[in-house]
């Protein structure tokens, strides 16, 4: 029974382990039409979103920030969760009851000279 069960899993296990050859690419990205942006390539109409709440504004931004880095990087790999290349960069903030509510929403972008196979 415990040998079946693992048989089962190794496909997704397989699937969530980097292979050599893309240890910082999922593939995932080529579902999304691309442009090149000056030195980045972008997603043209593909944005992904985070969200923060803090005590402090500047604290849920970067709750915020991280949030969308960290489910961008998790989805595509490290080279599109690099907040600082994302295109149309949005953070709306808002606070009540002595906390700061932030949502943000941007395109990934990766730097174009990265090597790709």
């Amino acid at each position: 029974m415990m040998a079946r069960n693992w048989v089962a899993a190794a496909p997704i296990v397989l699937l969530l382990l980097p292979s050599s050859a893309s240890a910082e690419l999922t593939g995932l990205d080529r579902l999304h039409a691309q442009a090149r942006v000056g030195n980045k390539i972008c997603m043209v109409r593909h944005e992904h979103y985070g969200e923060g709440s803090m005590p402090t504004r500047r604290a849920a931004e970067l709750m915020a920030i991280r949030s969308w880095s960290g489910f961008t990087a998790f989805e595509y790999g490290r080279p599109w969760g690099n907040y600082r290349l994302a295109a149309g960069r949005k953070m709306e903030c808002s606070e009540s009851g002595g906390r700061w509510v932030c949502k943000t929403s941007a395109r990934p972008c990766r730097p174009a000279n990265l090597r790709v196979r």
